[in-house]
Order: C-alpha cells, then structure tokens, then sequence
C-alpha cells in the first residue's frame, strides 16, 4: 500500500510538473504577441517598466511568503552580490534586445538565438567550468556554429541580435548557476538593484516628453504596468516545474519557446524566411538533435 502510495504521488507530482513546465514555456513562447502590442513605446522605456513592476510584484510575492530575510542576506552577501549584478546586466540587455527585434520584426533572429542557446551553454560549461564535452556534444556544437556561419556567409553580416540574445542568456545561466541562489530570490534581487535606475528612466521619458505611459493610450497605460506580472508567471511556473521534473525533461520542454517564436514569426508576422535561413535553422536543429539524442539516452533508466 505504502508503495502503491508512493508510485501514485511521484505520477501526481510528474504531471504537474509537466502542466507548469508547458504553461511556462508557452507563455514565454508567447511573449513577442505582448511586447509586440507595446509597439508605440520605445524598447528602452518598456525596459524600465518591465524592470520595475517586476521588482514590485516580485518583492510583495516574496514578503507574502515570508522571504525577505533571504533577501537581506543575499544583499548582505558581497560575493554573491557582485554575481548577480554581473547576471542583472546580462538580464537587462537581454530583455532590451528581445524586445527591440520584436518591435522591429525580427522574432525569427529572436528564435534563433534561444534554439541556439543549450549548446552555447554546453560549450560555456566546458570553457569556463570544466566540464568535459563528449563527442557528441562537440558534433552538436559545430552543428551549431556552421548554422550561425551559413546565415552570416549567406547575408554578409552577422545575425548579431540570435547571437547576443544566446550569449547573453548563456552566460547569464551561467552566473546564476555560479551564484547558487533560488530562482525566485534571484530575480527578485536583480530587479531590485535596477529598480531604481528604471525608475529614473520612467521619470525621464515623462520630463522629456517622450513617454508613451499615461500619455493618451489606455492600452499602453494597462500593459506596460502589466509587464511585470507578465514576467514572473512564466518564472513561477518554471521553479515549480523543476523541482517536480527530471532535468532531461525539462531540457525537451524548452524547445517549446524557440519553436513557438518561429512558428509566430514566419506564421503571423510573415517574416522572410529564406533557403539561407532554412539551411541555418536545418544545421541549428541537426546539433540540437544530436545534443537532446544523447542527453535521453544518457537519462535512461
């Protein structure tokens, strides 16, 4: 009975974790259909209000679970303190860029980028933290890097905004990894050290006239505040999902932001997508095949 118990309760437990890991995934996944119904506000300013009311609803979750001890000696911590500023720059840009290639039309870049972002981690894991690559990883991310170089031979430039989105990314998982500090907590203290800046950057954009808040559009007025709580249900349903999943699957369910990207961007958007895209993506793809293969096998019972 005790076991019968037990086996039902891990099955539970699986299943919700499953359910907050497709709802955060997804949400992410949706996130250029938000911020592209912000068009009208400049990226910065959306920024500094993303920065912001995340911060505020970030920091009254964390006082309703009774946290903001943790809080205080995270800040109190000065070793810490100085990898999560290094982690809420990297946040920071990489919130910026996204929604810059959103408002510009291109979410397909943006696609790229976070499908390019798991093997950017192996290969940051290897640099940086000594962990070995196995063949197979390698194979991965050589796929990977001829897909980034078809697309730059193909148009002649760099796809700077994939690049900075994956790296940024990357290596922000990787302070963060470093830092060892829950998800919650850490993204509550990187809003808090930019909160007052973005604050700054909300009164400038008003004082200089160029504010698109609380200048005539309802609509602005409701999802720019709104952006915040947009940011951290996605987050939420994240750390429950992890501590109820397998890493290896979790691994398979983050695919579903980059997919949903592209599917938003060459479906609804219309964005061109070339043979040269479709030659980048098929290498991109072809790495993250090899990488997600071996991860499964090695996760076999």
């Amino acid at each position: 009975m005790n076991s019968s118990a037990s086996t039902t309760t891990a099955s539970d437990r699986s299943r919700q974790g499953v359910l907050l890991g497709l709802t955060a995934y997804t949400l992410w996944g949706a996130f250029p259909v938000f911020f592209k119904a912000l068009a009208g506000a400049a990226p910065l300013e959306v920024v500094c209000h993303r920065i912001f009311w995340s911060a505020v609803f970030l920091t009254l979750l964390v006082a309703l679970r009774h946290r903001l001890g943790t809080i205080r000696a995270t800040l109190a911590d000065r070793a810490m303190l100085l990898t999560l500023c290094g982690s809420t720059l990297l946040i920071a840009g990489n919130w910026l860029v996204f929604i810059y290639a959103v408002q510009i039309g291109e979410v397909l870049q943006s696609s790229l980028g976070y499908f390019i972002t798991p093997l950017l981690s192996v290969l940051l894991g290897f640099i940086f933290l000594g962990e070995r690559l196995s063949r197979w990883q390698q194979l991965s991310v050589l796929l990977a890097l001829a897909g980034v170089l078809s697309l730059t031979v193909q148009y002649g430039r760099l796809p700077w905004i994939a690049l900075f989105l994956a790296g940024s990314f990357g290596i922000y998982g990787l302070l963060r990894k470093i830092a060892r500090v829950d998800a919650l907590i850490g993204l509550t203290v990187e809003t808090l050290l930019l909160a007052p800046l973005a604050l700054a950057g909300m009164f400038w954009f008003a004082a200089s006239g160029q504010a698109a808040f609380l200048n005539g559009s309802l609509r602005l007025d409701l999802l720019l505040p709104l952006s915040g709580v947009v940011t951290a249900i996605p987050l939420l349903c994240f750390i429950g999902a992890a501590r109820r999943l397998r890493l290896a699957t979790t691994g398979f369910l983050q695919y579903i932001t980059p997919s949903l990207h592209f599917l938003l961007a060459v479906g609804l958007y219309h964005e061109p997508f070339s043979r040269g895209h479709l030659l980048s993506f098929l290498f991109i793809w072809a790495g993250l095949a090899v990488y997600s293969g071996e991860a499964l096998w090695k996760s076999r019972p």
